[in-house]
């Protein structure tokens, strides 16, 4: 396989973007997400997939209500840890939790941030196992929107 450069193919015209594809992380502020003592910035979201990106901060020793995930979720420690028992990831750490499973993490003594890609909604349950609530990618841009903290996300035409 040859990729072709500009000159092979001039007819090739480039997409125009309407968002710039950089900005700078910190130039966005963390907001409170979801679950106590949890923070996140939004960095994109799949209105097909419901999925959404993000940067999530999460406190020390901190607990996680059992929720489950509908599509899976990837992330690289950034800082600190968390885990699952004894099955325990560290910064630099990456991480793979499969789509349909439910689980209750927590964080070490130094709480975590992980850049993570969420490929399809979350769910939150009741203690009677009942839903909660639905986190998709509409409800993280509605979130981060309520903010200021969306502007860098082109906004799906439907929403």
């Amino acid at each position: 396989m040859v990729l072709l450069t500009r000159e092979d193919a001039p007819d090739i015209e480039e997409t125009k973007r309407h968002t710039p594809a950089f900005y700078n992380l910190k130039d966005l502020p963390w907001h409170d997400w979801v679950m106590p003592e949890t923070w996140f910035k939004l960095l994109n979201v799949n209105p097909f997939t419901g999925g959404f990106t993000m940067l999530l901060k999460v406190g020390p020793n901190n607990t996680a209500p059992v929720h489950g995930h509908i599509g899976s979720v990837e992330g690289i420690l950034i800082e600190g840890g968390f885990g699952y028992g004894d099955d325990r990831g560290r910064a630099g750490d990456y991480v793979r939790e499969m789509g349909g499973i439910n689980h209750i993490p927590d964080t070490d003594g130094d709480g975590m941030v992980m850049f993570a890609v969420v490929n399809g909604p979350l769910v939150g349950y009741n203690a009677d196992g009942s839903i909660a609530a639905v986190v998709d990618a509409k409800f993280m841009y509605g979130l981060a929107a309520a903010k200021g903290a969306a502007d860098h996300i082109e906004k799906p035409a439907d929403w």
